[in-house]
């Protein structure tokens, strides 16, 4: 045990120390700081689609329409269509819109054309189509003499919830059942996010287990470590080693990414406030104001403090760990089995990457239906739980899945423990021959 825990601080101490540790660590948190500066910047600048419209309308129904406000810049001429099509970039206009005269309030679609020398964008053609729509359904609106009061009453807003929120349990305490569709939105976030994370996690720290590995076979300073400290607990040693690093990695992350975050949200002076992000969407066809002040960053706290972050933390922890140690176990065993030629050792890693971009590949489905065949399936399959039950922990799984799926988490993490053991005492002292499938059964049946 101390033996183990020695390599287990040698690993650690070594790669945190390390100059690129650090700046690793710090410039990770600064460059998605900036990214989102600059996405903001671009979306700000780049995204512009303002335009100058030059209208002819014959129908006379969008050029006497009371709209209080346009994207676009729009000016109205009766000149002929011929001239029009001629002149309208010498004017300073960047596209004509011609609207043919308007016959019958009976009909659905009028066809409306476009004259422009640049492509446009879909979402400019889009804008201008619904400045157009909303003027001739306000026409249709008032040549039909309908009431608006009575039309406005055919709209209905339907909110569904779920009903068990606030009931009363057996025992007269109120359910902790958060379910509404705010928390079904953030779960779904939130699970993405975990699942992400593990899908990282896997590949950067298991891939820095390999290479540590590999290093001191080259180096030839595997041959000294081993005269006093057993194979086995070598490649332990140096699997808890490198996982303390990304956990710590991953804990100043967790700080530092949302501080940055919010700190350009504010140099960026993005609005919270759902008045002003109304006016924004209003042009876009965004959401109602009924839905942006259900996601206000008020109820979305609200809602966060609600989940139940004691089943939700440990779990993430325990398969943080468990993932990692099953994968950065067989890493281990490759990077024990490879020599000089890196190319030997990507036949070895299909096997390991494989089951890893399998369950990156559900997470989509098992967000969608967290409850679904085959999101149970993945939950408790070992080699993809790792993954699909973090995305699955918002969404309170059942108790009996959670345990079950933490057993056999368990006993892969013995097993491949195990295997990779058997490979690595064999392998990290392997030189000058090519390694197969067929040669590392044969290293796992050898006796110790």
């Amino acid at each position: 045990m101390n033996k183990l825990l020695l390599v287990i601080k040698r690993e650690y101490f070594i790669r945190v120390k390390n100059k690129k540790f650090i700046l690793t660590t710090l410039l990770t948190p600064i460059a998605f700081g900036l990214l989102m500066l600059l996405s903001g910047y671009f979306s700000a600048k780049g995204g512009q689609s303002h335009k100058k419209v030059l209208v002819k309308d014959e129908s006379q129904i969008f050029s006497e329409a009371k709209i209080e406000k346009y994207k676009h810049d729009y000016e109205f001429s009766a000149a002929p269509l011929n001239r029009l099509k001629e002149d309208y970039k010498k004017e300073g206009h960047d596209l004509l819109v011609h609207i043919p005269p308007f016959q019958d309030v009976k009909d659905v679609k009028h066809k409306i054309e476009y004259y422009s020398i640049e492509k446009l964008s879909l979402s400019t053609i889009s804008d201008i189509e619904r400045n157009i729509e909303s003027s001739f359904k306000e026409y249709k609106i008032a040549q039909s003499g309908v009431d608006r009061d009575i039309l406005n009453s055919f709209k209905m807003d339907i909110n569904m919830e779920n009903g068990a929120i606030g009931e009363l349990t057996e025992d007269g305490k109120e359910q902790d059942n958060t379910s509404s569709k705010l928390s079904t939105v953030i779960g779904t976030v939130l699970g993405g996010i975990m699942g992400f994370i593990m899908y990282m996690v896997i590949f950067i720290y298991g891939s820095m287990v390999m290479r540590s590995v590999m290093e001191e076979k080259i180096n030839r300073i595997v041959e000294v470590i081993i005269s006093s400290v057993k194979p086995t607990t070598l490649m332990l040693g140096k699997i808890l080693g490198v996982g303390g690093v990304g956990l710590t990695q991953l804990a100043l992350w967790l700080i530092l990414i949302p501080l940055i975050s919010i700190g350009v949200s504010m140099a960026l002076g993005i609005s919270t406030d759902p008045d002003q992000m109304q006016q924004i969407v209003n042009q876009t066809g965004g959401l109602p104001t009924e839905q942006l002040n259900e996601i206000n960053p008020a109820n979305i706290l609200r809602e966060l403090g609600q989940m139940n972050w004691l089943f939700i933390i440990p779990s993430f922890v325990i398969f943080f760990f468990g993932g990692y140690f099953i994968y950065s176990s067989l890493f281990a065993a490759v990077g024990a089995a490879m020599g000089d030629d890196m190319g030997e050792g990507q036949q070895l890693m299909l096997p390991i990457m494989i089951p890893v971009i399998v369950a990156f590949m559900m997470l989509p489905g098992t967000l969608e239906n967290p409850n679904g065949g085959m999101a149970l399936f993945g939950s408790l399959f070992p080699l993809t739980s790792p993954i699909i039950m973090p995305s699955r922990l918002a969404f309170d799984p059942p108790v009996w899945q959670l345990l079950l799926s933490i057993l056999f988490l368990v006993l892969a993490c013995w097993f491949f423990a195990w295997f990779a053991g058997r490979i690595y005492r064999v392998g990290i002292l392997m030189y000058g021959k090519k390694v197969n499938f067929k040669e590392i059964g044969k290293w796992i049946r050898y006796k110790a």
